[in-house]
């Protein structure tokens, strides 16, 4: 495929989200990405609901431009074919938790032994160490123990709440992802790979302190509990449905009161500075709440942005396809997918003009692609069958079947 990382092959061990969204990102940049999946039953995700053709949405949306093998890792001949695709790769993906892959022979050590320029990226939980490291995790366990959920909740006070979105997941695969690039920049460099680690814990801590942290940033300083956060959330009720407004700025709030008829609220000594608006964020936030509510959402929509006062529909997910911002960016891409049928994706976010990434390829089907990797890395047919035959790799694909007596 065409793109930035044309000519870069991922052996992608991983499974469920953060691994294989980390890998697919890096795979729609042009990256020649192998899954690597369990002969039999392939990703778990493979297993969810929400399914055409026997593919399930989330396995089609994370797993896409990728070819599948699936390898048998409890074999010695399923880890030694892992690793003679290894030689042949610039970067391993698994999110296995710490310790299993070197259980299993296929770790950083066994992989830099058969490639020393491996880029090879570990993706955890909580870390390496520690006493939650050996435990199971999901993304609710993250957001509780990172303290996004008492961000969301508004206070320390208020009864937590998770951010309705697995978060720490993806952020996780976006965080990966860049890392991963960064270390093969560095390969360029030096001509040496690398052991990269990244935990889904790091990743939210990191990402909260950026401004949600800050009371806890000068060490001098003495913390006090988190205050409540105004009662509105920036979501405001219309005479017919929700939007936001946001008003920052000194000019903001200014354009936003002429643009309501209430030219005196400028002055107001309790909103005039922004240090006045943010003490008394509740009642600037009621007034807001007050005029939205003597027009709808469209009037707002076309009043607010003729005073360049920022805002936007609260648009349900539906709504979203068919907004005019969202087809003219061309966010959204449809494509033919050989089992799944028509498909509509979100498009690779980063546009690159002068190495344009093709367009995404449909995510496998299990196996899908075991006779066309194998034979790339070298195998015959006598040896894909023997493979076959003894386990190490699976057959359970009628395609891959087809090709393989076809083959042999």
């Amino acid at each position: 495929m065409a793109g930035p990382l044309d000519g870069i092959r991922i052996v992608d061990m991983s499974s469920m989200l953060s691994g294989p969204w980390a890998a697919d990102i890096l795979g729609d940049q042009g990256a020649d990405v192998i899954k690597v999946e369990p002969p039999g039953r392939g990703d778990h995700v493979r297993s969810l609901p929400n399914r055409s053709g026997g593919m399930p949405s989330m396995f089609v949306n994370v797993n896409r431009s990728k070819r599948s093998v699936t390898i048998d890792l409890k074999s010695t001949e399923g880890v030694e074919l892992l690793l003679k695709l290894v030689e042949t790769a610039d970067v391993v993906v698994q999110n296995f938790r710490p310790g299993v892959v070197d259980r299993l022979g296929v770790g950083y050590e066994a992989t830099r032994a058969v490639n020393p320029r491996i880029v090879y990226l570990s993706i955890s939980g909580f870390g390496e160490h520690g006493p939650y490291a050996d435990r199971r995790v999901y993304d609710p366990i993250v957001q509780a123990l990172s303290g996004l959920t008492t961000v969301q909740a508004g206070s320390d006070t208020e009864r937590p709440r998770l951010v309705r979105t697995i978060l720490p997941d993806k952020l996780s695969a976006v965080t990966a992802s860049q890392a991963v690039t960064a270390a093969l920049l560095a390969r360029e460099r030096t001509g040496e790979g690398q052991h990269v680690r990244l935990s889904m814990l790091d990743t939210v801590v990191a990402f909260l302190w950026a401004s949600d942290m800050g009371a806890y940033t000068f060490m001098d300083q003495p913390v006090e509990p988190e205050k409540a956060a105004s009662f509105i959330d920036l979501i405001y009720e219309t005479a017919d449905g929700y939007m936001t407004v946001a008003t920052m700025s000194d000019a903001e709030w200014r354009s936003f009161c002429l643009a309501v008829d209430r030219e005196d609220m400028i002055t107001d000594p309790r909103f005039a500075t922004p240090a006045a608006r943010d003490l008394n964020v509740n009642e600037r936030l009621a007034f807001i709440q007050e005029r939205l509510r003597t027009k709808t959402a469209a009037e707002w929509l076309q009043i607010l942005p003729g005073y360049d006062v920022p805002c936007a529909p609260a648009l349900r997910r539906v709504d979203l396809i068919s907004h005019p911002q969202v087809q003219a960016s061309q966010i959204i891409i449809e494509t033919e997918h050989p089992v799944a049928g028509r498909l509509r994706q979100a498009r690779t976010p980063a546009r690159f003009e002068g190495t344009v990434p093709s367009p995404p390829r449909g995510a496998p089907r299990t196996g899908q692609h075991n006779v066309e990797v194998l034979t790339e890395i070298g195998l015959s047919a006598a040896d894909i069958a023997a493979l076959a035959e003894s386990g190490a790799i699976g057959s359970e694909h009628i395609a891959g079947e087809q090709d393989l007596a076809t083959a042999v």
